[in-house]
Parts: C-alpha cells; structure tokens; sequence
C-alpha cells in the first residue's frame, strides 16, 4: 500500500509495486509517530543526493539518512513510501512500515528500519523483519535492521554533513584547488592552510570529504591534525579504499 502522487492511497501486489512504482518519489504512508518526552521528534533532511527533503522520525533514522546520502550507489531516498500486508501462518493479516527506502544505481531497493538498539519494537518487530525480508529477497532487493552507529563516527558525520549542500564547494576553482593540495595525505589544517585562508577554504575541505573527494578516518575524531588524503586512499595504511 502507498499514496499515488495525489495523495490517494493505493494497494497493489507487491511484487508488481517493485517493479513499477518509484517509491523514492513518494510522501509517507502514514506519519511518524511523536513520542512525548522524547529529545528528538519527526523533521525533514535535506538529501544531497535527491536535492530534496526527506521526512525522518528519529535521530537514529537521521543517521541512518546521513550514512545513505553519503553512498554513491543510492540514487533516490524516501521515509517510509509504502506499507506490506500480509498474512500470518494463522491467516491473519499483518502489516508494516519501513522506516526507510533507499533507491541504488542498478534499480534494486533497500527496505530498512533504524532501531535506536536491537531490541526495539520488540517480538512484532522481529516477526515483520522476516516477512518484509522474505519479501525483497523475493524480488532481489534488500531489508535490514541498521545498527545505530558508534558516537565518534556519528559525531563526524553530523558534522560534515553541516557542509553537504552545494554552496559549500566555494568558488570557481577552489574545490579544485583543495583536491590537488591534498593529492598527498596531510594534516586537515595544513592542506588548508596551503590552499588560502581556513575561513574560506575549510568548508570546501569539509564538502569534498562529505562527497568522497578527499577521505580520512571516520573511525577517529575530527580535528586539526587528522589526515586527509584523496579519493581512493586508505586513511588507515595503504591505498585502495576510502577512509
């Protein structure tokens, strides 16, 4: 089940759904729930991939949002586009919304929920994990549980992704500029340093690394003297993958 373009709800089998709905185009099925209490309710991210906002429901699935908009395989992006019915093994019906819905370059689909911990949503939340998951691996696409990130590389990532959007890659030739100088690994602030005035140039190091252009260790904090080096290389030793 989804909303068509005019905002009127549609059901369709699934199999048949998959195959000719762009679910990354749609609005939610039904919206994010507001837990009272809780620091962080439902809001909108900003896709650099898509150019266009994306509804989020939890800072877990935020993160999750951060760690997809970053993939250079995912082409479109949507917050919960469709909900799956089926029946149980007592012919009941059942149903669930993924959270998250995320299109990559070879057409396939990922189907996904962002649980603050492995235990959230409990016993339906499990029953529907291998429903929905037999479903996509019917179709050859995917559905996972995303494990919450680790504090520093969320950190980090919430951090760069402050520098996603387009006005940060500065002006002509700049980015350019920022890409040569760190040809060579080198400490964040002396290849800035090298190109011009940080106040200017930082930004522009901080948009490359979020777009792939320059990599450095995500594992480990962010700061001055980390090392950042070009696409392709190895902040841990070596060259071959992304840091």
């Amino acid at each position: 089940m989804f909303l068509d373009p005019v905002g009127q709800s549609v059901q369709q089998r699934w199999a048949d759904a998959a195959m000719t709905v762009a679910f990354e185009e749609l609005p939610p099925v039904s919206a994010f729930p507001v837990v009272p209490g809780r620091r962080w309710g439902p809001g909108l991210w900003w896709s650099a991939t898509t150019g266009r906002h994306v509804a989020a429901g939890s800072n877990a699935m935020r993160t999750q949002l951060m760690v997809m908009d970053r993939d250079p395989d995912v082409t479109g992006l949507a917050g919960r586009p469709v909900r799956l019915l089926w029946r149980d093994g007592q012919g009941r019906v059942r149903s669930w919304v993924p959270q998250l819905f995320a299109r990559y370059r070879d057409g396939t689909g990922l189907l996904a929920d962002c649980p603050s911990n492995p235990e959230a949503g409990g016993d339906r939340a499990v029953k529907a994990a291998e429903a929905v998951g037999a479903a996509c691996r019917e179709i050859g696409w995917a559905y996972r549980r995303l494990a919450p990130l680790d504090a520093v590389p969320a950190a980090n990532l919430k951090w760069l992704a402050g520098y996603r959007h387009p006005r940060n890659a500065g002006r002509p030739s700049l980015m350019s500029a920022v890409v040569e100088e760190f040809a060579r690994p080198r400490p964040l602030l002396e290849g800035a340093e090298a190109v011009g005035d940080p106040i200017e140039v930082l930004p522009v190091v901080f948009h490359a690394l979020w777009h792939g252009q320059l990599t450095t260790n995500l594992e480990a904090p962010l700061h001055e003297y980390v090392p950042v080096g070009p696409r392709g290389w190895d902040s841990l030793g070596g060259t071959g993958g992304a840091g």
